[in-house]
């Protein structure tokens, strides 16, 4: 095939063939296409978009580029759960071992923290000892043991996503809904499961701010899983909020303790158990997902949920005391509490400058070489709609540096607008696809 025919093709606005996108796809992971020339794909495609057939397609040849996870050796569903990224998302922590309690199987490979959102996998390694790198034997072993692993990308999964994403990160093409979704669900479809649950975020917190865009999103990825026979259900969520209380990779460990052992309930609980819910009926251990829910409530207030949560961080080297003692664990050296400047009830977060505020702490990275302190972050007390008055502490700061302390002081005081009456909450869970 004719490369530069190809992407004549895709700048005219005309559909490729699977065959045509096999090729590009790989042709540039073996080093036959040179970047100057997949980046002129990548922006024909950013600007004129790809079908359903195109997607299913890049989708595929990316997902082929690497191995495919077999785990028909361990006899059960198993049920991922993906989030597009937001502030203080900390799902994964909560839902992977409440689904493994209830006996689905939950192999789950994250990602690490860029820009204003968290990443699963730096929150798990604020865990001494926690391994997320294991090889793909250890990951099955783990998975058959205890019902969950939780592992990054390996350099099996998926190699032609890490060679794209870094050239679209430098070709301004990162926000191309198909892109993303071949990016996506290459590494989920990787990971040998039979379902997914997906949460797509949309709000001034996440990538996808526009309910219109996050709709589209959310499609595209589930008639994606749909397309290659897995069973899917996509929530869009609201993100115009950190989600619980707690923005930084310990604090976060800690937060999810908190909702697995000492039966906390806020908007990050409710969260948890509709995902873990969608998890265990898709894993058909429930006849439904009102079930599934009911079930998820019953094994997070036995205790089970937490005692899986114990098990799987044990097996994965993790230093079990922290997770029994999270008190113990090292503080930062500076500790500011924030107060309010005047009274009102608070009617708009600006929560992607929360995320810029814990990254300016160190709990986060504007580079992928850039080191991140585990113990640095933010407790945000209130939500909206909550009545604040002048003196009451908005939220708590946590910093080895005092100048970083001061620089996210002004940010989050800068973040917050307040109103003379109760205005609407938004709603947490604004649609459902299945």
């Amino acid at each position: 095939m004719n490369t530069i025919e190809i992407i004549r093709k895709k700048r005219d606005n005309h559909s490729l063939t699977k065959e045509e996108i096999e090729f590009l796809i790989s042709a540039y992971t073996k080093g036959k296409i040179p970047d100057y020339q997949f980046s002129a794909f990548l922006m024909a495609a950013f600007l004129n978009g790809l079908n359903k057939n195109e997607t299913a397609a890049l989708t595929e040849a990316m997902l082929y580029s690497g191995k495919v996870v077999d785990l028909s050796s361990i006899k059960g569903v198993k049920v991922d759960k993906h989030s597009t990224g937001g502030v203080g998302d900390k799902t994964s922590l909560i839902i992977a071992p409440i689904a493994a309690a209830a006996g689905v199987y939950v192999p789950m490979i994250s990602g690490r923290g860029l820009g204003h959102t968290g990443g699963t996998l730096d929150k798990l390694e604020s865990i001494p000892g926690f391994r997320t790198n294991l090889n793909l034997t250890e990951y099955k072993n783990v998975l058959k043991k205890t019902g969950a692993v939780l592992i990054g990308q390996t350099k099996e999964i998926a190699p032609a996503d890490k060679l794209i994403y870094s050239l679209r990160d430098v070709t301004a093409t990162v926000e191309s809904i198909p892109l993303i979704t071949g990016s996506i669900m290459s590494k989920k479809l990787a990971e040998g499961i039979d379902a997914l649950v997906l949460d797509v975020k949309t709000g001034n917190g996440a990538f996808m701010r526009e309910m219109k865009d996050a709709e589209q999103l959310a499609y595209s990825l589930y008639n994606t899983a749909k397309a290659f026979g897995k069973k899917c259900v996509a929530f869009i969520t609201d993100m115009n909020q950190p989600l619980g209380n707690y923005i930084g990779n310990w604090l976060e460990v800690y937060e999810s303790i908190q909702v697995l052992r000492d039966g906390k309930k806020n908007d990050l609980t409710e969260l948890s158990l509709i995902l873990a819910g969608a998890m265990i009926y898709l894993g058909r251990k429930a006849k439904s997902f009102e079930e599934g829910i009911e079930k998820a409530i019953t094994l997070l207030n036995s205790g089970k949920a937490f005692d899986k949560f114990l098990e799987l961080v044990k097996v994965q080297g993790g230093d079990i005391s922290y997770i029994k003692n999270p008190d113990r664990y090292p503080k930062s050296r500076y500790h500011k509490k924030i107060k309010m400047l005047k009274d009102g009830f608070i009617s708009f977060i600006d929560t992607y400058e929360i995320g810029m505020a814990a990254i300016d702490l160190g709990a986060g990275r504007l580079k992928k070489e850039d080191k991140i302190d585990p113990k640095a972050g933010i407790i945000f007390n209130y939500k909206l709609g909550d009545k604040i008055n002048k003196g009451d502490v908005i939220a708590e700061v946590f910093s080895d540096s005092n100048e970083k302390i001061n620089l996210a002081e002004k940010r989050i005081l800068n973040s917050i607008k307040l109103s003379e009456r109760k205005t609407k909450i938004p709603a947490l869970v604004k649609q459902i696809i299945n």
